[in-house]
C-alpha cells in the first residue's frame, strides 16, 4: 500500500510541475487546436498525461527541436502511447548513455539510432 501512495504522489507532484502546461497551452506553442494535440496523445505523436481534473497535462520540453521529431519513432519503438510511459523512458538515467537520461542525451546530441535502440530493447 505504501508503494501504491509514494507512485500516486510521485504522479501528482510530476503533473503538477512547473514543466507541465495544459492541452490549451500546447497547442497555443505549437501553433495547432487543442483537438489536433489531443490526437497527437492518442497516436504517440506527443506526451499527454491524464489530469484529474481535466484533460491532458503535457511536458513543455517535448516541443524542443531535438526531443518533437523523437516521439513518434520512440513511441513506436517501446510499443506504447502511454504518457507516462513514454515520459518515464525519457526522464529515467540509462546506463547504455554514460548515466543520461534519454532526453538529456537527445539534447546533447546522442544520435537519435542509439536512443531508439535502447527503446526496443526496453520494450522486449
Amino acid at each position: 500500500a505504501a508503494v501504491l501512495r509514494s507512485g500516486a504522489q510521485y504522479r501528482r507532484d510530476r503533473m503538477d510541475a512547473a514543466d507541465m502546461i495544459s492541452t490549451d497551452d500546447a497547442a497555443a506553442l505549437a501553433g495547432t487546436t487543442r483537438v489536433t494535440v489531443n490526437a497527437w496523445i492518442k497516436n504517440g505523436r506527443c506526451i499527454g498525461v491524464s489530469n484529474l481534473r481535466r484533460g491532458f497535462k503535457l511536458p513543455r520540453w517535448q516541443f524542443e527541436p531535438a526531443i518533437w521529431p523523437v516521439l513518434q519513432p520512440l513511441a513506436k519503438c517501446l510499443g506504447t502511447n502511454d504518457g507516462w510511459q513514454l515520459m518515464a523512458f525519457l526522464e529515467s538515467a540509462a546506463t547504455a548513455l554514460d548515466g543520461k537520461t534519454p532526453r538529456a542525451a537527445l539534447e546533447q546530441g546522442v544520435a537519435l539510432e542509439r536512443v531508439l535502440i535502447l527503446a526496443t530493447a526496453e520494450a522486449h
